[in-house]
């Protein structure tokens, strides 16, 4: 499970985000493009990923790019390299934005197959060329709530456990000594209901601490797009 303390807000509640990186492939009347989606979390970063695509497909005509960096989306860049204003970086953009993924790079690029597609079908392509890529993406949904401690007596934990096991959370650590505490990561929309019914599993032999607030992503409920 990855985690990060809450640095805003007024940061989304939930977004989705890379685990994975990928690669896919399109083509449209020859053309070749090639979409290789990557993490990054700065624009530095982001700045990086393009240069070595770029130098990875020297011998390409174009390396379109776009990225969304920050928790709100604050920072987003796309280029069309050369080709027709609005045709190439801009709809990539919007695929990323519309899938609401943040912090995350992607440059397509195209080997010209000899016949001109249009602004049209440049849109067509290059949009469809960023959702391949995505498919081969391994994505999460970063999650905005609070990290919890469970504290019960050894007679309440397994009703805990029992509990959060079908729930699907899993415990970011656990400690016994003469009582048992568990730590979880909750997203805030299921916290109030999830004390409620430990309260109700455990006849009320329970204590719960909210240690702080934060964002996480369950890699167990990854999926691909």
């Amino acid at each position: 499970m990855e985690i990060t303390d809450v640095m805003d807000k007024g940061s989304a509640d939930s977004f989705r985000v890379l685990l994975e990186g990928g690669v896919g492939e399109y083509e449209e009347k020859k053309s070749r493009f090639i979409a290789t989606v990557r993490k990054c979390e700065s624009e530095a970063e982001a700045a990086a990923f393009i240069e070595e695509v770029r130098k990875k497909y020297w011998d390409a005509r174009h390396n379109c790019y776009a990225y969304c960096v920050g928790d709100r989306g604050e920072l987003t860049r796309c280029s069309d390299d050369g080709e027709p204003g609005g045709t190439a970086g801009r709809p990539m953009l919007e695929v990323l934005l519309g899938a609401d993924i943040r912090n995350a790079a992607v440059v397509v690029t195209r080997y010209f197959g000899g016949v001109l597609l249009g602004t049209g079908g440049l849109v067509r392509a290059y949009t469809q060329a960023v959702k391949e890529g995505l498919r081969h993406c391994c994505l999460g949904r970063m999650r905005y709530g609070a990290e919890l401690s469970v504290t019960t007596d050894y007679g309440g934990v397994g009703k805990i456990l029992y509990l959060l096991k079908n729930e699907g959370i899993t415990p970011l650590s656990s400690e016994y000594t003469d009582k048992a505490s568990l730590r979880l990561a909750v997203s805030a929309e299921r916290l109030e209901e999830l004390q409620k019914r430990i309260v109700e599993a455990t006849g009320g032999q329970v204590k719960f601490e909210k240690i702080k607030e934060l964002y996480f992503v369950d890699k167990e409920q990854s999926e691909r797009i």
